[in-house]
C-alpha cells in the first residue's frame, strides 16, 4: 500500500511523486539552491494539496538563479509564480543550514 500525505481539504499525494519532488528539491546543484528549496519543500508540502504540488513541480523546472532570485527579491516573480506559495517562500524562516 502507498503512503500518502493529505491535508483537510485536499486530496493526497502519493508517497512516489513526494520522494520525486523531495530529491528535486534537494539536488539543484548549488547547496545554496538545495538548502533553499529543499528545506522549503520539507516544511510545507505536508500542507499541500494537487494544485500546490504542481505549482512546485513546475518550478522545479526553472533555473536555480531565477528562484533564489524571486525568493530573495532581487528578480521580479514571473505571474505564473506569484502568491501565497512564493510569498511563504520569500519569508525565508524556514532555512536551516546544518552547522
Amino acid at each position: 500500500m502507498t503512503e500518502t500525505t493529505a491535508t483537510p481539504d485536499s486530496p493526497q499525494l502519493d508517497d512516489a511523486r513526494l520522494r520525486r519532488m523531495k530529491f528535486r528539491a534537494w539536488h539543484r546543484g548549488t547547496r545554496e539552491a538545495d538548502y533553499m528549496i529543499g528545506c522549503f519543500f520539507d516544511r510545507f508540502h505536508s500542507q499541500w494539496g494537487e494544485a500546490e504540488a504542481v505549482w512546485f513541480e513546475t518550478l522545479m523546472d526553472e533555473e536555480d538563479v531565477d528562484i533564489l532570485g524571486w525568493a530573495l527579491g532581487t528578480l521580479s516573480v514571473p505571474e505564473e509564480y506569484a502568491g501565497p506559495l512564493m510569498d511563504r517562500m520569500r519569508q525565508l524562516d524556514y532555512v536551516e543550514i546544518p552547522r
